[in-house]
């Protein structure tokens, strides 16, 4: 009986330190980090340099210059981040795993194939809401790397939190980040297509 009930104690004792099983595997963990790092270095490597012709640039009036495609980008990138932290905040839901229709690498295909034009919400489009180019970037860089640092350490159960995606039906959170990822590569796409336009200033 003395032996039972000091096992009973043991357990009740260690039931709150015993750590918590990672909610995602070391290999999601790297996957998402390895995007989201490629995806930064790609587009901070196209925009740096650029003088204020090259930013201002448009090949016509119907589409953004590149220094629109930063401040858009840097939008996104904070909007993203409130969307899956409003999503984690809500209670758990693996019941909706059933519903995904896209795997993590058929997402990050669609969210980069530019054959597909979406219409930026109104909140994201681009109308001169950072000074200037450079704080747009500082924004962008200052979210991301807290984004990184986000995924890098977080418990969050990120597989079993969903939303509703207007492309791609039910996503969970951790599909959110690498969307996150590639919407920035969609729109770096967009900026390397506008500096290999007719016409784009040399300097």
């Amino acid at each position: 009986m003395k032996r039972l009930l000091l096992l009973t104690t043991f357990f009740a004792a260690t039931a709150f330190t015993h750590p918590v099983k990672d909610a995602l595997s070391a290999a999601e963990r790297k996957f998402a980090l390895d995007n989201l790092q490629r995806t930064k270095d790609r587009f901070l490597n196209d925009v740096k340099g650029l003088s204020a012709a090259q930013l201002s640039f448009k090949a016509d009036t119907s589409r953004w210059s590149v220094a629109q495609c930063i401040e858009h980008i840097a939008l996104a990138e904070n909007l993203f981040w409130q969307w899956e932290q409003g999503i984690i905040k809500q209670p758990a839901a693996p019941e909706k795993k059933s519903l995904e229709k896209f795997t993590d690498e058929q997402i990050m295909k669609g969210m980069v194939d530019r054959s597909h034009k979406f219409k930026a919400p109104e909140m994201l489009q681009p109308v001169g809401k950072f000074p200037s180019s450079d704080a747009a970037l500082q924004a962008y860089t200052s979210r991301r790397d807290s984004t990184m640092e986000y995924v890098k350490t977080t418990s969050d159960d990120l597989k079993n939190h969903f939303t509703e995606h207007p492309a791609f039906g039910t996503v969970d959170t951790y599909q959110l980040l690498l969307m996150l990822a590639e919407h920035c590569e969609r729109h770096t796409l967009q900026i390397e297509e506008v500096k290999a336009t007719a016409g784009f200033p040399k300097q």
